[in-house]
């Protein structure tokens, strides 16, 4: 049975948590996520403060918890999205938990790019396409969603990811579309070799030293296998810029994603490894160069 709460008890928990996520420079668009996730409340509803007047609203959980989970975003600086358990990407709300890297909004353009890729050369739409670091799922998931015709393989050396991936692709629907391997990179998967039509992958890509000096959200709770690059952060992309040839076929098309500052030395890998064509840098919504994309010769 569904907690309750008045309207008016609601609007002034919200009222003090606004006041507590100003104080902490916390967004005040998440206290109202937060509550979509736990009530019945839209954003609308929220915005205009209409709930205010309703005697009773369901709460998923007890009020306390619902202050606990407020308290550990601002002391214990948790992620909301592992708060709730879920983040939103592209179309579809994917499970998350501390397993797992928060999807980004910015990545959702390495699907758009993929897209644009099967548009350019059709065949690429119908062949095997594999996701390096899976983590959540996301990439994988985009890519069976844009890319109907295509088998796709995720791969993630987590365990504990993989079964957050799998348990994203059962809940959307794409189990029989994404066959999963535990493993490093390409190690579970050496029986594609040749046969890629695309290779996409959001490696760990930040330099071990600033890992540091991120977020407290980011430094304390994302687990830091899929952040840390590295001395430079290029360690995960070199092995896939130096392995990849020999698993796309010609014409395969191969994607990255990168932080800001690190496209002209991805470039120069790509073209110094002598098997690419069509090199390309992509920015992302900020007009940061956030991807390197590639086509096998």
């Amino acid at each position: 049975m569904a907690e309750q709460i008045s309207g008016l008890d609601l609007w002034q928990w919200r009222s003090q948590a606004q006041q507590s996520a100003i104080a902490h420079q916390i967004p005040l668009t998440e206290i109202d996520w937060l509550l979509q996730a736990l009530t019945d409340l839209d954003r609308l509803s929220l915005r205009l403060e209409s709930f205010k007047s309703r005697s009773t609203i369901p709460l998923k959980i007890p009020f306390p918890d619902l202050e606990q989970l407020w308290s550990d975003r601002l002391h214990q600086r948790v992620p909301l999205q592992y708060l709730i358990g879920s983040a939103p990407w592209r179309q579809f709300i994917l499970t998350v938990s501390p397993a797992v890297l928060i999807p980004r909004p910015e990545t959702e353009i390495i699907i758009d790019l993929a897209i644009a890729a099967a548009q350019h050369n059709p065949a690429l739409g119908q062949g095997h396409w594999v996701d390096l670091g899976t983590g959540s799922g996301a990439i994988a998931i985009g890519l069976a969603d844009a890319l109907p015709q295509a088998q796709i393989y995720a791969v993630d050396l987590s365990e504990a990811a993989l079964a957050i991936a799998k348990k994203n692709a059962t809940d959307l629907g794409f189990a029989q579309r994404i066959q999963f391997h535990q493993g490093e990179w390409f190690t579970p998967i050496t029986f594609l070799q040749g046969q890629l039509s695309g290779l996409v992958s959001n490696p760990p890509y930040i330099p071990h030293s600033q890992i540091a000096t991120l977020q407290p959200e980011v430094t304390q709770h994302e687990p830091h296998l899929a952040l840390d690059g590295g001395a430079d952060g290029l360690d995960a992309i070199r092995q896939l810029v130096a392995i990849a040839p020999l698993y796309l076929q010609p014409g395969g098309w191969w994607a990255v994603e990168m932080m800001a500052g690190q496209g002209a030395e991805v470039q120069r890998l790509l073209e110094e490894q002598g098997e690419y064509e069509a090199i390309a840098l992509h920015p992302d919504f900020a007009g940061i160069e956030r991807f390197a994309i590639a086509t096998r010769r």
